[in-house]
């Protein structure tokens, strides 16, 4: 095969695609199984591994397919044991991805996106541009070699999955759907969906998607305000999605799934820390059962917000709890190397090699 021709990602074909590529290039069909075992099941990103094959049909595949393999560039470590990873991809584009270790579960975060087109004004990687979806098999590639990770420095099993890295899941419906597939699938990772989490800034129309394909797994919705007015400001997302029209989404999401939803708020110095905030909250909480994730906020240079005090968030949470909903203060892991919730944003400095 001449140079100039490009090679077909391996990973981009569906078993029964890859029968028909296999018979074209002379190559027996029932060959595409093992393939697949090999690159989804084993996580193989050689051809010269894929040790059952015969060499001649392993050199047949290096002359007609690729493997886009995401690679770790450099990682660092957080005092908290937070691992934060730099993967480059195939075409020079960079990500990042976090391993978060707790006494009961490894939980890896994972981006969707090259950047992202939201612009919420408290997130980092919200002042970056979008430059292009990741395809399936390299949000795949960020869960195995995170969880090499957790298996080389911590000795266990990756347990969890959360979608709330770079980029908005929702606006990469289709490679985010796949790669959970390949993820959650018995001749992929076999992972349990339900320890899969997905988390968006609010697409009223793809969240009635999630629905209508009647997903598994987990979703969490950034909320972060329970009045237009506030969302607008820190979330321009919601001038298009209202809360009336994400109200209206999770209802049809939660009839067609019936999975409860996680609200996620983060409770800003004296922006949506009162007392009426939480009450604006409580209020939303009504339209379906829920819980909600009070975080603490990680600053960036590139924006004002403040935490709030510590006794207002005990207050806020202790009158949710008080109206009924499930409500969780979370602290923030990673911070000292800009691993936390809303810190992802490509920087070019040194980082320690784990």
């Amino acid at each position: 095969m001449k140079d100039n021709v490009k090679l077909v990602d391996i990973r981009s074909l569906s078993v029964d695609q890859l029968k028909v590529k296999l018979t074209e290039m002379g190559e027996q069909a029932f060959r595409a199984k093992q393939i697949y075992e090999w690159l989804w099941q084993k996580s193989c990103t050689s051809f010269d591994e894929m040790s059952n094959l015969s060499k001649a049909l392993r050199e047949n595949l290096k002359t007609n397919f690729t493997i886009n393999a995401a690679q770790v560039r450099q990682s660092q470590i957080s005092n908290d044991k937070t691992i934060k990873s730099t993967f480059t991809l195939y075409d020079g584009n960079v990500i990042e991805g976090v391993l978060i270790p707790a006494d009961s579960r490894m939980t890896a975060c994972v981006s969707s996106q090259v950047g992202c087109s939201l612009t919420c004004k408290f997130c980092a990687t919200g002042y970056m541009d979008r430059k292009r979806n990741l395809n399936a098999d390299e949000i795949y590639d960020q869960v195995v070699l995170i969880a090499k990770q957790a298996e080389d420095h911590y000795q266990q099993p990756l347990s969890n999955i959360v979608y709330m890295g770079m980029g908005e899941p929702l606006l990469n419906y289709a490679n985010m759907m796949k790669s959970i597939e390949r993820i959650t699938s018995p001749t992929g990772l076999n992972m349990a969906a339900k320890r899969i989490t997905v988390s968006t800034a609010g697409i009223a129309k793809m969240i009635k998607k999630l629905g209508d394909d009647e997903v598994r797994f987990n979703l969490a919705l950034s909320l972060h305000a329970a009045n237009d007015e506030k969302r607008n400001e820190i979330m321009p997302i919601n001038e298009q999605n209202t809360l009336k029209a994400l109200a209206e989404a999770l209802k049809y999401y939660y009839a067609k799934t019936k999975n409860a939803v996680t609200f996620e708020y983060i409770v800003f110095h004296n922006f949506n820390d009162e007392l009426e905030d939480a009450k604006d909250l409580a209020k939303f909480c009504k339209h379906i059962p829920c819980k909600v994730n009070i975080i603490e906020y990680n600053p960036i240079a590139l924006a004002d917000f403040v935490n709030a005090e510590a006794d207002k968030i005990d207050v806020f949470a202790d009158y949710l709890r008080n109206q009924g909903v499930v409500t969780n203060v979370r602290r923030s892991r990673g911070k000292d190397i800009d691993a936390a919730c809303g810190q992802l944003a490509i920087k070019d400095k040194t980082a320690e090699e784990v």
